[in-house]
């Protein structure tokens, strides 16, 4: 019994906080409550304009994740076999993982506009994690079954099969959470400054001229739930992949 009331508790634990929060404040502007941010997303959802918004946001953000994901595989599985290529992507991925966010967006912003803004800043923070997570998860493969490999003459296809790709899955599934709430979070946040249309940072951008706060939460929630709905699909798939492999 616990175990089932026990998420709609906490849930409600919370919006109790929150509007407790929102009656102490005693301002909208400054704190919206459950309800009003509840009206607020029900007054998007039932517009043509925010599913328009969402999909236009998320595809951008999507393809900017898949291809850093394409590009980081393939980038980390060449660099596990060459150590020369290793080092001479080093200074690039060190390049990627500290130069600030903000910096990209104004050079993108010079380089390729708005439009495409979200999709450049997504990939540029995506690549490193999963090019660094397949790198370590190829190295990880166990040696001896490796040199078993060779001694067998066990063919290439079955030596990934068999001995790469299940050191490499648990690497590349810790790994995927953080990289598409990085994706979306970054791809948003390039977009509050971008302002493309019809965008998910267009409306954040917006909420805050209107000092809107209860639509600010309102898409604020909606990002939320889609970066669950996607980390939790792209968990599956990766199990999914990793069982296969293990058999």
């Amino acid at each position: 019994m616990y175990k089932r009331l026990r998420l709609p508790l906490i849930l409600i634990f919370w919006l109790l906080v929150w509007q407790g929060a929102n009656l102490f404040i005693s301002n909208d502007i400054l704190f919206a409550g459950p309800w009003d941010v509840l009206s607020a997303l029900g007054r998007q959802i039932r517009t043509a304009d925010f599913w328009r918004t969402l999909a236009a946001s998320f595809s951008r953000i999507g393809a900017g994740f898949l291809a850093a994901a394409a590009l980081g595989i393939f980038l980390g599985a060449a660099a596990g076999r060459f150590s020369a290529l290793e080092d001479f992507l080093a200074p690039v991925m060190l390049l990627f993982k500290s130069v600030p966010v903000a910096s990209f967006v104004i050079l993108a912003l010079i380089w390729i506009g708005s439009d495409r803004l979200s999709v450049f800043i997504s990939f540029v923070v995506v690549l490193p994690i999963l090019y660094t997570s397949t790198l370590i998860g190829l190295k990880s493969a166990d040696p001896k079954l490796l040199e078993m490999c060779r001694v067998y003459r066990v063919p290439v296809i079955r030596q990934i099969e068999a001995v790469y790709l299940p050191a490499l899955l648990p690497h590349l599934l810790s790994s995927a959470d953080s990289a598409i709430g990085l994706a979306i979070k970054s791809g948003v946040a390039a977009e509050v400054i971008g302002v493309p249309d019809y965008s998910v940072g267009g409306e954040l951008y917006m909420a805050k001229i209107y000092l809107s706060t209860a639509d600010l939460f309102a898409w604020t929630l909606v990002i939320i739930a889609a970066a669950w709905v996607l980390e939790h699909l792209l968990r599956k798939f990766l199990k999914l992949i990793n069982k296969k492999g293990q058999h």
